[in-house]
């Protein structure tokens, strides 16, 4: 499972292998950190929008400036193993900068996704993949699923 786990030149190339194959590549990001069934079926239903789903996972200090002090729970390389562990998910990398608008810009995708909390036009890289011809989706959420929200769960007396 961890050769799912690619960074660099070692993504670009796998990547641009997949696309001259004829793959249609998916994008999506997130910090993922505990992993739970509305994450499992948004990474599902994002996968069916393509060939290829390759995931941009935010490193443990890019989550911990947008999560807080206590974030992430789990590391950035368990994160990605557990990622990488779904038969679903084809490659998984870690960025650390605030966005992933780099990554984008690398990888490429034909189809850029998010979790239904981001508008469209809020959406970091849907201009650029829209300009290549590609397309954005914002998938909305199953209600009842947070990591945020079963973190409190468990800090409850």
């Amino acid at each position: 499972m961890t050769e799912k786990i690619k960074q660099g030149a070692a993504l670009s190339r796998a990547v641009k292998a997949l696309r001259s194959k004829g793959k249609r590549i998916v994008f999506t990001n997130g910090c993922f950190d505990i992993l739970h069934y509305g994450h499992i079926k948004y990474l599902h239903d994002a996968k069916r929008l393509g060939d290829i789903l390759v995931i941009g996972l935010n490193s443990d200090r890019s989550v911990k400036a947008l999560k807080g002090s206590g974030r992430p729970i789990n590391k950035a390389l368990d994160r990605a193993r557990v990622l990488a562990a779904l038969g679903f998910v084809d490659l998984v990398t870690v960025f650390d900068e605030e966005t992933p608008a780099k990554l984008i810009k690398r990888i490429e995708p034909d189809i850029l996704v998010k979790g239904g909390d981001w508008r469209m036009e809020d959406i970091v890289g849907s201009k650029f993949v829209r300009s290549r011809g590609g397309r954005v989706f914002s998938l909305p959420f199953v209600k009842g699923y947070s990591t945020t929200k079963t973190i409190k769960r468990m800090h409850r007396p």
